[in-house]
């Protein structure tokens, strides 16, 4: 547990170097060309992800950072009662840890979250985000791949 405990604080700090180093070359909005299909940007996320509850008044950052605090603590007993079996699991719901920390720091420490990462295509915009939305994700596909794998592998005995 010890060795996913560190590579958890090892993305949180990447995480929050990035944002630190975003907001130290970025203004607010602005935009820098990296290639044809990314930008860097400066954006602030008062809400969740795709800014779902980014118009409230300012009780979504508590709403959400309590979401997030249990579901780190949901996370940390999984990966400490269930999951060592499964490199995979383990390295996923680390992920999902580690990208719900640094997130929560923001929201607590800002009040939103810092996100500066754009990527397009001619019209299309995916929101903004950061190393902790890179993780989370990532974290949720290897979710869902080990969960189908051990699936397929049940049925497989079934037969």
């Amino acid at each position: 547990m010890a060795k996913w405990l560190r590579f958890v604080a090892l993305i949180v700090i990447v995480d929050q170097a990035t944002k630190l180093m975003a907001e130290h070359w970025l203004r607010f909005g602005e935009r820098i060309n990296i290639l044809p299909v990314f930008d860097l940007t400066l954006i602030y996320n008062r809400g969740a992800a795709f800014s779902f509850l980014a118009q409230g008044d300012g009780w979504q950052r508590w709403f959400l950072s309590g979401i997030a605090v249990f579901a780190i603590a949901f996370i940390a007993w999984l990966m400490k009662t269930q999951t060592q079996e499964s490199p995979r699991m383990m390295l996923a719901l680390s992920l999902i840890m580690a990208g719900a920390i640094g997130n929560l720091i923001d929201r607590l420490a800002y009040g939103h979250v810092v996100d500066f990462l754009l990527v397009y295509w001619h019209p299309w915009y995916y929101p903004a985000f950061n190393i902790a939305d890179m993780a989370i994700t990532l974290g949720a596909i290897l979710v869902i791949w080990d969960e189908w794998r051990r699936w397929q592998r049940a049925r497989r005995t079934k037969s």
